[in-house]
């Protein structure tokens, strides 16, 4: 997901390996990843998502009145929080010791590795790169006549048998 304020910067979804930059987006106040070779395009995550720091994190506590802090781990995984509130920053980061960072907080130019996606997401991923394998890869077919009712599977069995325990 993109956080609210980013809904307006064009956005791709997050792919496993890839590496993200936080970023600062043109036109917006919040902070979030984009792909390192394309700064301009919002990477959003699902929640699950699985990160990897190339350093420890670190984040501004809040409205920079105070010094950067620094997060004890380069492993993060994203998450959302404050739904109830659409006013407010749904994006964040949770760290292993439980302390969980808003990504808008997060200091620029930081590089982290997409290590792994929510499990349904990645087998949706999974999915979509193999219809599009099948849709490339699909000899072009002619007009064929309606098929008749379908085989019947082997082993199966019909209502009107009689049922034996």
């Amino acid at each position: 997901m993109c956080d609210y304020s980013l809904h307006h910067v064009m956005s791709r979804p997050a792919k496993v390996g890839e590496t993200l930059v936080a970023t600062t987006f043109i036109n917006s106040i919040t902070r979030g990843f984009a792909a390192a070779g394309d700064p301009d395009v919002a990477v959003c995550l699902l929640p699950g998502t699985e990160l990897g720091f190339d350093k420890p994190v670190e984040f501004e506590p809040g409205f920079g009145a105070f010094a950067n802090r620094t997060a004890g781990s380069n492993l993060a995984r994203f998450r959302q929080i404050n739904m109830d509130n659409p006013y407010l920053h749904h994006d964040a980061l949770e760290f292993p010791d439980g302390q969980v960072v808003l990504v808008t907080h997060l200091c620029a130019g930081q590089r982290a590795t997409v290590l792994q996606l929510p499990a349904g997401a990645a087998v949706e991923e999974h999915r979509r790169e193999a219809s599009v394998d099948e849709v490339v890869a699909a000899p072009v077919e002619t007009a064929q006549p309606e098929a008749g009712p379908p085989a019947e599977v082997a082993g199966a069995r019909h209502e009107t048998e009689p049922h034996t325990a």
